[in-house]
């Protein structure tokens, strides 16, 4: 006799599990404990087996009858219930283990190595900012364009189109990494191009007006702020590094009896150790600024923990605070200063380029060339420190 819901509901538990048959192979299995399990009994390939449709009331009656009828149509068309269920069940697990944050921060784990440690931050917190909190949870074979968009859109909405941009060159390479390890069938990223808002190309504020370069040299000299900022504003000018490279210097990379700051490769956009010759006038820099921070790790800590190195937005408001807006000069644009001066000077190309640690081609010659050049940039660099010196004191 079929099963009704009132007698399901008013079985009671007792000392040994029994069931209740409703037909056609389902029934309940009333445990001692008073749990109602459905199960569904059916041959297949001529071996009894058994399947589990769910546990009442959460499955009903009505609902375990159509689990079981769903059963027989797979038996009918040759497949086996539990066999199909097991494979859903794995390819559900498959796909949670295989989600665009997961293989993401995998991809991220597999290639930071080959970046510089601030690159690799930047790339990381864009991705955790951004493009996790939309689609990190999504399988990523699953991620569709318009998902990826409305992320990319947010950030556009912030006003910072370029880190948009950016951060759809990262998703195209976590998906082509995807396709590489069998968990994504294409670059879903690549269907935007075109759709987000053109990013206009512009040249990092710097100032090459030798007249301006004297003003702004004595405007650093007087600075009245933290007295970190201004030793980091006063050296910049001098060593043109990258910012990241000056404001991670530590204490540990210099040499000044040898007059000479190594900075190691794990630091370098080109993961290539770099020589900085210090001239005279770094060197006294350097000797008043140990007396506040000599003791620690970095020359230039942050205000906030001496753990940690000084912030690039805190260099760029000790400009801002000087009156320098974005569109005068910022801190990466000491390095245009010395290379457009330097060039116009006559100084070797070679040298001026080796000095501002670009990137060298064959990566095997780069492992060895750190030190080319180095007596010529010696040289260079104390004529360069002596150039600025006189630019400082010309007044009107």
């Amino acid at each position: 006799m079929p099963l009704t819901d009132i007698t399901i509901r008013n079985a009671k538990p007792g000392n040994k599990p029994y069931k209740l048959y409703d037909g056609g192979g389902l029934f309940v299995i009333v445990t001692p404990a008073g749990s109602k399990w459905w199960r569904f009994k059916y041959r297949y390939e001529s071996r009894e087996k058994l399947l589990s449709l769910g546990v009442y009331p959460a499955v009903t009656l009505q609902e375990a009858r159509a689990r079981r009828n769903e059963a027989k149509g797979l038996i009918a068309h040759g497949i086996d219930p539990s066999a199909r269920k097991q494979a859903v069940k794995a390819a559900v697990k498959g796909e949670m283990e295989n989600t665009f944050e997961i293989v993401a921060r995998e991809w991220f784990i597999k290639n930071k190595g080959f970046w510089v440690d601030t690159h690799a931050e930047k790339i990381l917190r864009r991705l955790e900012n951004y493009i996790f909190p939309i689609i990190g949870g999504r399988p990523i074979n699953q991620v569709t364009a318009p998902e990826l968009l409305k992320a990319l859109r947010e950030v556009e909405a912030k006003g910072i189109p370029d880190v948009a941009h950016r951060a759809l060159q990262n998703c195209s390479r976590i998906f082509r990494y995807a396709i590489a390890t069998g968990r994504a069938e294409r670059d879903t990223a690549a269907d935007l191009r075109g759709a987000l808002v053109p990013v206009k190309s512009s040249n990092l504020a710097s100032i090459i007006d030798p007249k301006a370069i004297g003003a702004l040299l004595r405007d650093i000299d007087a600075y009245t702020g933290n007295v970190i900022v201004r030793a980091a504003l006063r050296m910049a000018p001098y060593v043109f590094v990258r910012p990241g490279e000056l404001r991670r210097a530590e204490w540990a990379e210099f040499d000044l009896a040898g007059a000479e700051w190594r900075i190691p490769a794990g630091r370098m956009k080109m993961r290539q150790v770099h020589i900085v010759p210090l001239a005279r006038q770094v060197i006294s820099i350097l000797e008043d600024l140990r007396l506040y921070t000599g003791n620690g790790r970095f020359l230039f800590p942050s205000m906030r923990a001496n753990s940690a190195p000084i912030s690039d937005v805190t260099l760029l408001a000790g400009l801002r605070r000087l009156g320098y807006t974005q569109g005068q000069m910022t801190v990466h644009g000491f390095r245009s200063m010395a290379s457009t001066l330097l060039n116009e000077q006559g100084y070797n190309r070679d040298w001026i380029e080796r000095q501002l640690a670009h990137g060298e081609r064959n990566s095997i010659r780069a492992a060895y060339n750190y030190a080319e050049y180095l007596p010529e940039r010696r040289r260079m660099m104390a004529e360069w420190a002596e150039y600025l010196d006189g630019l400082r004191a010309i007044r009107d």
